[in-house]
């Protein structure tokens, strides 16, 4: 099948898209993990058992891989605007059903709405970014895909847990804000140019597939361990997080709670920042080490009682965290034309966001009846060791051999386009254990 390429859109108007469309992501980022400072009261509200908050994210993982096996790839047949455009619309209808829930089906239904928008939008949004990239400033997608979305991440769970402490019901202001916001998006999106024309082959492409050109496949297979450590990571602080805060170190206002995303995210989007000249086999090296090493500091502070320990260790996963997936994708991203941009993200992702569900599923599951702190000292056990391994395994990898890993490189290693850690899209509500 031959595809077609988009006429390159004239330089003002590629530079619109590319803004529009990374701050679409950083939109959808902050209402992925907005909701989640508002768990722990909706449990009490509605009166639900802890397995009850662990089937509303198991549910939402389900949808959204889902969505990944069958929608992965659409844009690259359809074209990017109309599919950005009609998940933010399902994406709002989502958001409508969080702010209405008074019961737990609802709730349901609203984590299946989110988890198909967040499908269709982690690998539109990320490929239509890497489509727009300034032909002046090779690499710069691949960090704008990490820094947008861990900002809204960041932003939107430190704003839920700021206005759940200082309003009596602040959930009125939070989704309709982004309801109206996600309904903009959607119509503004048409402003931007498209990138992907039309071509055959949708009604293939909806068959449940992962899509991997063979040019890709090595680096994929390599880049694979540090992708599983960096989301089961993700999903350690993102399940577990606000519980410790509560449990553990016996802090109750929401702030706090929500500050284990806000640290996490932030620090993950400027470390992305920083490092993004590097080249990708350092930047996944320096990652999977951090990670190994801030969750193996985070048990230790959990351990010696020890807040200001456990935010510092959060600092270093943090920063491993945007770095990471970005490293991977930065060197498998030169090697896949256009047209199967939005396929393989969608493999990447798949893969993701199997090592962020299963361990945070399994987490909330096990931490009723095992206790919080042996749930978190085996849950943050394995992905220390799963972290330690996958650096190791870059570093002795068979490209081990230098790379112009410097920040002055000119290399095809530091052009590549790219998506980041932040397609954590959505993930930033898993099940929690309860926080009583």
């Amino acid at each position: 099948m031959t595809h077609s390429p988009a006429a390159r859109p004239r330089e003002a108007h590629r530079r619109l898209g590319f803004v529009l469309v990374a701050a679409a992501t950083a939109a959808m980022m902050a209402g992925a993990s907005a909701p989640s400072p508002f768990y722990p009261t909706l449990q009490e509200q509605l009166h639900l058992l802890p397995v009850a908050t662990t089937g509303i994210f198991a549910v939402y993982a389900v949808a959204l891989l889902a969505a990944l096996l069958v929608f992965g790839s659409v844009s690259d047949h359809l074209g990017r605007r109309p599919v950005i455009s009609a998940a933010f619309i399902l994406l709002a209808c989502s958001v409508t059903a969080f702010l209405l829930a008074d019961s737990l089906a609802l709730l349901l239904v609203a984590r299946i709405l989110q988890g198909i928008a967040s499908g269709l939008l982690l690998t539109t949004l990320s490929a239509a970014i890497a489509d727009l990239e300034a032909e002046d400033d090779p690499g710069s997608s691949a960090a704008w895909n990490t820094v947008a979305p861990l900002g809204g991440l960041a932003l939107g769970a430190l704003a839920s847990g700021l206005l759940l402490d200082v309003m009596a019901e602040p959930r009125t202001l939070v989704f309709v804000s982004l309801t109206g916001l996600y309904l903009a998006f959607a119509a503004l999106v048409w402003a931007a140019p498209e990138t992907s024309p039309r071509a055959p082959g949708v009604a293939a492409s909806l068959r449940p597939h992962l899509t991997l050109p063979p040019a890709a496949r090595a680096g994929f297979v390599s880049g694979a361990p540090a992708v599983f450590a960096g989301w089961a990571t993700g999903g350690l602080y993102l399940s577990l997080g606000a519980a410790i805060v509560h449990t553990t170190f016996g802090i109750s206002e929401h702030l706090w709670q929500g500050m284990v995303i806000t640290i996490l995210a932030g620090v993950g989007a400027a470390a992305a920042a920083v490092l993004h000249r590097f080249g990708a086999r350092t930047i996944t090296i320096f990652g999977t080490t951090a990670l190994a090493l801030g969750t193996a500091l985070s048990l230790l502070a959990i351990g010696l009682h020890s807040f200001g320990l456990f935010l510092a260790a959060v600092v270093v996963a943090g920063a491993g965290f945007g770095t990471a997936f970005m490293g991977v994708i930065r060197s498998i991203s030169p090697l896949v034309e256009d047209h199967e941009r939005a396929g393989t993200f969608a493999s990447l992702f798949v893969v993701a966001y199997t090592a962020f569900g299963i361990p945070a599923v399994l987490a909330g599951l096990l931490a009723p009846v095992l206790s919080l702190p042996v749930t978190t000292y085996a849950y943050g056990g394995l992905v220390t060791v799963l972290a330690a391994v996958a650096a190791i395994s870059r570093a002795r990898s068979s490209d081990a051999a230098p790379d112009k890993d410097s920040t002055d490189s000119g290399s095809t290693d530091s052009d590549a386009s790219g998506t980041g850690a932040g397609a954590m899209a959505a993930s930033a509500s898993p099940a929690r254990p309860t926080q009583g």
